[in-house]
């Protein structure tokens, strides 16, 4: 059976290794990984999508059809940049 003062030992620890945690998740910035080619995919996307909202309207629906896609594409992009975050 532990005695009075292992208990105590064992309290202190405890009680500085989570202040120390606290601590150091407060000094230390969250560290994000970087995705510059997820990054530049989804600049180009979006890119893309603004200019098939410009285009002209009478391509036999598959404008709409690519507009839709590239959205389909922007979503997967950015899930997959918060995923790898």
């Amino acid at each position: 059976m532990a005695t009075t003062a292992t208990r105590r030992h064992l309290l202190t620890l405890a009680t500085a290794s989570t202040a120390l945690s606290a601590f150091t998740s407060c000094l230390l910035p969250e560290v994000t990984a970087q995705q510059p080619h997820m990054e530049a995919a989804l600049g180009h996307l979006q890119s893309a999508h603004a200019e098939l909202e410009r285009a002209t309207h009478n391509k036999g629906g598959h404008r709409v059809n690519a507009m839709r896609l590239v959205q389909s594409a922007i979503a997967e992009v950015q899930q997959g940049i918060a995923a790898g975050s």
